[in-house]
């Protein structure tokens, strides 16, 4: 039961999902009951990924103790899928996760403690020193994660694990970031954390708890190819955006001068 009295905040969670019927009535339950014992207002997006089977239908019926809203993204991709959820948020706390909820959602206390106090970004590091990572699937995918990170660890500000599906956010930042996403695909995370670091938003890493759930959509063999490629496109954005910078504030000081 939620806590009596009015709620003064709000939390938005948004789950994208692509092809999740197996997975989302468990992700939605165990979600919902740990946002109705939240002393502020919840929602949840679900945003359907142009699904195959019955993640739609599932949310679009779901009925439980926290409302739960479908968005539907045409768009493939993680990274659409999120953007689009994002986009749709209106509350002062937003955030998303995966629907496997693979990342206990004990963290989810601590995310908005850290927000409370004045953080911009919090996100779940499998690397975090206290984490608990109970398995890790394939080891293939674990050397590709590790690889992953130590590659875009100057982008986002020292983030050691930028692709646990666990991050949290100031409503009014993570619209403002969202907006600007271009990347539709899983290496979506780095460029949203990006884009939260040129806004002056540092991300704090919190230790998770994290299982390894059979069924994700991502596979090494499949999407590493287009992950890089959309690496190579983040970074050559990143430069042309810091020669930019330098470009006006030289015009600057010539002007002034």
């Amino acid at each position: 039961m939620r806590p009596e009295g009015p709620p003064a905040e709000a939390l938005d969670v948004v789950i994208p999902a692509r092809d999740e019927a197996g997975r989302l009535p468990y992700g939605l339950e165990r979600l919902s009951d740990k946002l109705v014992g939240l002393p502020l207002s919840s929602s949840i997006i679900v945003v359907d990924n142009a699904s195959a089977d019955a993640t739609a239908r599932i949310a679009a019926r779901w009925s439980g103790p926290v409302p739960v809203r479908l968005l539907r993204c045409a768009t493939p991709g993680k990274g659409a899928a999120v953007r689009a959820g994002l986009l749709a948020t209106t509350a002062p706390y937003v955030g998303f996760c995966d629907a496997d909820m693979a990342t206990d959602l004990a963290a989810l206390d601590d995310a908005l403690e850290l927000i409370r106090a004045g953080h911009h970004v919090v996100v779940g590091s499998r690397r975090h020193p206290g984490s608990v990572v109970e398995v890790y699937g394939h080891p293939l995918r674990r050397l590709g994660a590790l690889t992953f990170n130590r590659l875009v660890r100057d982008l986002t500000g020292g983030v050691t694990d930028t692709q646990c599906g666990f991050k949290f956010f100031t409503g009014p930042l993570a619209r403002s970031a969202a907006a600007d996403l271009r990347t539709p695909g899983f290496a979506f995370d780095v460029e949203l954390l990006l884009h939260c670091r040129r806004r002056g938003a540092a991300a704090v890493e919190i230790p998770v708890v994290w299982h390894d759930v059979p069924g994700s959509t991502f596979s090494v063999r499949r999407h590493a190819a287009g992950c890089l490629r959309d690496l190579v496109r983040i970074h050559a954005q990143a430069r042309c955006s810091l020669a930019g910078r330098r470009a006006r504030a030289v015009a600057d000081e010539l002007r002034a001068g």
